[in-house]
């Protein structure tokens, strides 16, 4: 697991940087300026989804599958063709969108203010798709240091850059001021393009000296199409869902009697403040699932489903110790901390629902990237369209008579459906059957006991004359002390929480004769 710890410190350092940067950039922008910028975000998602969600898993997973074969000439050929099919893919889609961007911004984002952020989405869309897919190399194959630290000098450079353009050019305009920020982005994704570019040649060597017979680019383009085409397909279909309900939402607020300023405002506040923050305790699921998945890819090619189950219920038990606390302790005392860092109270409407739902939201997360590894990435993508079709549904009932909280109570029955539902194809897939006390009875208590016992201590805290944000901080540590005690108290810390001990690693299989004796019988492969 010393891939997930190096995963998780530098996703921690990533969303902590990403974290001061938004609370920097809200502060000089406003609530209605990051509203702007949140309702370009679906139309970059979209692009992503349709050019390269698929194949960036599909990077991944191939990777893993050749370097377990010792075909290095392959694994060039996998990073050429996905390139090639990328490039191929966001031709179209990016010459419309400049030709159109007046249009969609005035008639699908409903505010003509985001046609320069439209415009300036397409070098960072190319930049980006040509950044992901040699990073996926590196997570494939287990060599995360290079990706990981990419991953946190980027972030900083966004920041710096962003916050930099913002800050100097001082736009006159809300548009001017969204086209800068998504110019900083475009800015650090050229550097972001040339470092992979660099690093992914530099680890597999001078082309003329790779070892392996390769494979014909017909094979490759049937491989990365078999794993792309559902994962992009369902990836497009749930980004359209999403992307609706975001743009729906103001529109809806604007029914429910808000002017439409106002209603960019609260959407700004929700989707820019409240929930980055409680995606905060997150950054190690990131982490987690890009080890996990091709992991679980070189266990299925060497049919070994012990080993997938061992390395599914670490990784939901990490998951779950991790992630409740967390969001429950965020849930009491992310009011105060979100109203001191955004200097804006209505950070913490509607938090403790949607930290329920963020954490439904994680398990569904943690559950596709498992049923991706085991070649499930079918019924995952179904599972996660059917639970944005429920939110879409929701949101159009619920937003226009009762606000941000009729999406907070959209957001997450959707999540607890996907879950739910998700978790039974996992438990079906690989014989697993669910430990509910390690699992779940124990963080739960433990989080119900460290969250009350926290927001008491915040009461106190600030009676005794300490500022709402200290006073915060002074609860959540509290409470993450009497949270590790509980675990301790109830037999579920690290030596009584139920999970297996660690296994050995998949070893890859480097005589490819010995490679088809042992995969024949197998049912996942690309």
């Amino acid at each position: 697991m010393a891939s997930v710890a190096l995963l998780t410190v530098t996703g921690i350092l990533s969303q902590a940087v990403g974290f001061a940067y938004r609370v920097g950039l809200t502060r000089l922008a406003g609530a209605e300026i990051m509203g702007l910028y949140q309702l370009i975000l679906p139309v970059y998602s979209i692009l992503l989804s349709l050019t390269s969600v698929g194949l960036t898993t599909g990077v991944s997973n191939l990777s893993a599958w050749y370097q377990a074969l010792g075909d290095r000439r392959a694994i060039w050929q996998v990073r050429g063709q996905a390139i090639r099919l990328f490039f191929l893919l966001a031709a179209l889609p990016c010459i419309l969108l400049l030709l159109f961007s007046d249009a969609v911004s005035v008639y699908l984002l409903g505010d003509a203010r985001t046609r320069l952020g439209l415009m300036l989405l397409v070098p960072c869309l190319l930049l980006t798709g040509v950044e992901n897919l040699q990073k996926h190399y590196f997570y494939g194959t287990g060599r995360v240091f290079p990706a990981a630290m990419t991953e946190l000098a980027e972030m900083v450079l966004r920041a710096t850059l962003v916050l930099s353009l913002v800050k100097g050019l001082s736009p006159a305009t809300a548009e001017g001021v969204v086209g800068a920020i998504v110019l900083g982005m475009a800015l650090c994704e050229i550097a972001s393009a040339v470092t992979q570019t660099v690093l992914f040649r530099h680890a597999l060597g001078p082309k003329s000296r790779l070892t392996g017979p390769g494979t014909t680019s017909q094979v490759l383009r049937g491989k990365l199409g078999r794993i792309a085409a559902p994962l992009g397909a369902a990836a497009l279909l749930g980004n359209l869902i999403s992307s609706a309900n975001a743009v729906l939402i103001p529109r809806l607020l604007v029914s429910g009697g808000m002017d439409q300023n106002q209603a960019v405002a609260v959407y700004g506040v929700t989707f820019g403040m409240t929930l980055p923050m409680l995606l905060l305790p997150t950054a190690f699921l990131s982490a987690l699932g890009l080890v996990l998945t091709p992991k679980l890819s070189q266990c299925s090619a060497l049919n070994d489903r012990g080993e997938i189950r061992r390395q599914v219920s670490r990784s939901v038990g990490l998951a779950n110790l991790i992630l409740i606390p967390a969001l429950a302790l965020l849930a009491v005392s992310g009011p105060a901390i979100g109203a001191a860092l955004y200097a804006d109270a209505r950070v913490g409407d509607h938090l403790p629902l949607l930290a329920l739902g963020v954490l439904f939201s994680c398990w569904q997360t943690l559950c596709a990237a498992i049923l991706s590894g085991v070649g499930r990435q079918g019924a995952a993508a179904g599972i996660a369209l059917a639970a944005d079709g429920v939110q879409l549904v929701l949101t159009c009932l619920l937003v226009s008579g009762r606000g941000m909280q009729g999406y907070a109570f959209a957001f997450t029955l959707s999540a607890v459906l996907g879950a739910a539902l998700s978790w039974r194809v996992v438990a079906r897939e690989i014989g697993l059957s669910l430990p509910v006390f390690p699992w779940f009875t124990a963080p739960v208590l433990s989080a119900c006991l460290a969250a009350t016992c926290g927001d008491l201590m915040e009461t106190v805290l600030q009676r005794s004359g300490l500022s709402p944000c200290a006073a915060a901080l002074g609860g959540l540590g509290f409470g993450l002390l009497l949270y590790l005690a509980a675990l301790q108290a109830l037999g579920a810390g690290t030596k009584g929480s139920g999970l297996p001990p660690p296994a050995s690693p998949c070893h890859p299989v480097k005589n490819s004769v010995q490679w088809q004796k042992r995969t024949t019988t197998g049912r996942h492969r690309p």
